[in-house]
């Protein structure tokens, strides 16, 4: 599987999605691969732009046993985590961690069996620092959006360190 990646000139170069998931002890090395915090599919991928996937929720994961036995709920913080991991995609090659997030809305529940849309936009690009839009879709209607997911990069000096 390929996907686009802006190159200096107007053409957009092909690039193996393999080459955007980087980093073995960082967040991006689960994606694609569904773990907790992951996605399933990658769908699009357009570094500095834009990306899609596809997470499936299973009925099998453990955090429906107590979240909640009566009524399962994929929890909101495992949600934004693939939000995260898809703007990490989308950043393009590197490590990245989440910095900030902004403006979370959780507007419907998510549970076993649903399977959610994924989309990032990139607001603003640059070699340190990246920040996106993502919205999160579930049987046709938005489950939850994040206004800000603000990237930077691990190479990047950390407030009070050498």
């Amino acid at each position: 599987m390929t996907t686009t990646v802006p190159a200096a000139g107007p053409t957009p170069v092909p690039v193996p999605v393999a080459a955007l998931v980087s980093g073995a002890g960082s967040a991006a090395a689960v994606v694609p691969g569904g773990g907790p915090g992951g996605f399933d599919r990658l769908l699009e991928a357009v570094v500095g732009e834009r990306a899609a996937a596809v997470r499936n929720v299973p009925a099998t994961l453990t955090c429906f046993t107590d979240h909640f036995p009566r009524h399962p709920v994929l929890p909101g913080v495992l949600l934004l985590e693939s939000m995260a991991a898809l703007a990490r995609t989308a950043a393009g090659p590197g490590t990245w961690r989440l910095a900030a997030v902004r403006g979370v809305r959780f507007k419907h529940f998510v549970g076993p069996g649903d399977q959610v849309h994924l989309t990032v936009e990139v607001s603003a690009h640059g070699p340190h620092r990246t920040e996106c839009r993502a919205t999160a879709r579930a049987g046709g209607r938005v489950v939850a959006t994040a206004r800000v997911l603000a990237l930077v990069s691990d190479e990047t000096t950390r407030e009070g360190t050498a």
